[in-house]
């Protein structure tokens, strides 16, 4: 599902990654761990094509995503990945559905179609009396599930999450790691997500390990 080979990402004098490798397979849950500054966000982030690599071959579905112009890429993320982020970064003017429907309605889908999608996500996800609700009248746990269906809308190949439980008490991070496993156990879904939570990275099907810009463990 991804392939990648010798990610370099500089900023300014600082080299972030190194010369990254790594392959991940349909359908596995990956955690990339290790201590802040490592390089961890910034390799998701560029594997998730939200930043560019220095240098380095990226291929995800068999897709050279380094060689899409701005407009392609774009339209690539939208239609082919999925974001989960620590803070949920919902629309507080819009309902819970609303918000899941957004990435399906950026991609000219049929409006029927992708409300069709998204209600059904939600009450995948429990949220079947929640749709008309706001983000503020949702609880932490309730809001990052609307993060989630609204990243599973256009039914990615992978989902990229960045700290996705970060932001959660113990409880609710617990029901967050099950889920991830249950998505992937009901429609093989491939997740890569970066975590400081040694729970989830200890269920994952592999951890990735990284000091210093490079990946030092893929066990």
């Amino acid at each position: 599902m991804i392939s990648a080979r010798q990610i370099e990402k500089s900023y300014g004098q600082l080299k972030v990654l190194k010369g990254v490798d790594l392959d991940i397979k349909k359908g596995e849950i990956i955690s990339i761990v290790g201590k802040s500054g490592a390089g961890k966000s910034t390799l998701l982030h560029i594997l998730g094509t939200l930043d560019k690599a220095d240098s380095g071959v990226i291929e995800i579905a068999g897709t050279d995503t380094q060689k899409l112009n701005a407009k392609d890429l774009a339209a690539f993320r939208n239609e082919r990945l999925g974001f989960v982020f620590q803070f949920h970064h919902l629309l507080p003017e819009f309902t819970a559905l609303e918000n899941v429907c957004m990435p399906g309605f950026i991609s000219d889908r049929p409006e029927a179609d992708v409300r069709s999608k998204a209600t059904e996500l939600l009450e995948y996800l429990g949220l079947k009396d929640r749709m008309t609700h706001k983000p503020d009248q949702l609880s932490g746990g309730e809001q990052q599930r609307v993060a989630m269906a609204r990243a599973l809308v256009n039914s990615p190949d992978i989902v990229f999450a960045d700290e996705p439980t970060g932001n959660l008490d113990s409880a609710t991070s617990q029901e967050m790691h099950k889920l991830l496993f249950q998505l992937r156990d009901d429609f093989n879904q491939t997740f890569v997500i970066v975590t400081h939570n040694p729970d989830l990275a200890k269920m994952s099907d592999r951890t990735l390990s990284m000091e210093d810009g490079l990946i030092i463990n893929q066990g």
